[in-house]
């Protein structure tokens, strides 16, 4: 397997480096909270701190996936996977949802063509006050199996020891795998376009009490259009936030929701084995995008989009991911709102450059 060469600012591996920040923080959370590290080695706080940028985080914004855009709409289930969970959400019928469209940088300012891995964070609530929330990316899975990898892959990416990345690759082979994605799978024009993984796997328990492990993904119905980064970037540092907008306002935007159901030997607590294709797939119901709105002002922005929030008849699973993401989330929510005074409290995607649906 070949040994990918350590990140320049433009390469894919140091893309990857992005999102394995907002990892990495959760990550480090969990090891620490379950005693993994001595308090004064690593904290939840240590971890968020090692997010910032050289010059420092953006005050007001969360630590990581800082660019975004609010949406709302509804999530028309389809009652197919009541058989699945018992939870009101995978019953028929339609549920609305708040949801955020963002880019994996801790800059808000950074532009669209530099950020490789594009996310989705949704929230579900229904009726009998239940609450899904969900933070997806477009990778089909994680690059590395472990919290400490990813602790190690982010202290690496601030190393000024240019052996420190090569180490951290070497260490982890698996990580390959994302550096093929990233370099082979093409960019597309769209957020509409994009599918969204939930890549940690949680359990679903039905009626009789039986628990499945699953992972979800998004589907797009928008037929990918795909785009190379140079010409993204001509189309403007906001383009994403434009077109999205302007293509919601001509139409909602649809993503079938499709829950893989693992197998007896399958790895549940590794995201970076994808489970075999072959494995059961349920489509459970549509995601429709129905209302475009300004983070800053919008009904996104107070949400915490933590992935251990879940309605009766989910869970976590035994992968440590979900529990990390949580406690490091908690933190960034609590210093971005102790901020607020710093976010413009009013605000709209930036027009340089034209979108194009």
């Amino acid at each position: 397997m070949p040994e990918p060469s350590p990140p320049s600012s433009r390469s894919p591996l140091a893309s990857f480096v992005v999102i394995a920040a907002v990892v990495a923080v959760g990550a480090g959370a969990f090891a620490y909270t379950a005693g993994w590290f001595s308090p004064d080695r690593l904290t939840p706080a240590k971890l968020v701190d090692v997010l910032a940028p050289a010059d420092g985080p953006a005050l007001g914004y969360r630590r990581n996936h800082a660019k975004g855009i609010c949406f709302t709409g509804i999530f028309e289930s389809n009652g197919k996977g009541a058989d699945l969970s018992v939870a009101q959400v995978l019953a028929a019928g339609a549920y609305p949802v708040v949801g955020r469209f963002n880019l994996a940088t801790p800059n808000p300012g950074a532009a669209d063509a530099t950020v490789r891995v594009r996310g989705l964070g949704l929230q579900i609530t229904t009726p009998d006050g239940g609450v899904w929330r969900s933070a997806m990316i477009d990778p089909p899975f994680f690059p590395v199996a472990t919290p400490q990898a990813f602790y190690e892959l982010q202290t690496a990416a601030h190393s000024k020891d240019p052996a420190a990345m090569k180490n951290v690759v070497a260490a982890h082979p698996e990580i390959a795998a994302f550096g093929k994605w990233a370099t082979t799978t093409p960019w597309t024009s769209s957020y509409a376009e994009d599918p969204y993984n939930s890549l940690n796997a949680f359990l679903f328990v039905d009626r009789a009490g039986v628990a499945r492990a699953v992972r979800w993904s998004l589907r797009p119905a928008a037929e990918p259009v795909p785009i190379a980064p140079d010409e993204l970037a001509k189309r403007g540092p906001n383009y994403l936030e434009q077109e999205i907008t302007q293509r919601v306002a001509a139409g909602p935007q649809r993503w079938t929701m499709a829950v893989t159901v693992a197998e007896p030997g399958d790895v549940t607590a590794d995201p970076s084995k994808a489970w075999p294709a072959e494995r059961r797939t349920v489509e459970v119901g549509t995601l429709v995008v129905q209302r475009i709105e300004a983070e800053a002002d919008g009904p996104c922005r107070e949400i915490n989009f933590d992935p251990t929030i879940l309605p009766k008849g989910m869970s976590v699973s035994d992968d440590p991911f979900p529990a990390a993401r949580s406690a490091a989330y908690a933190r960034s929510y609590d210093r971005r709102t102790a901020e607020s005074k710093y976010y413009p409290r009013t605000s709209a995607p930036q027009t340089s450059g034209s979108a194009k649906p």
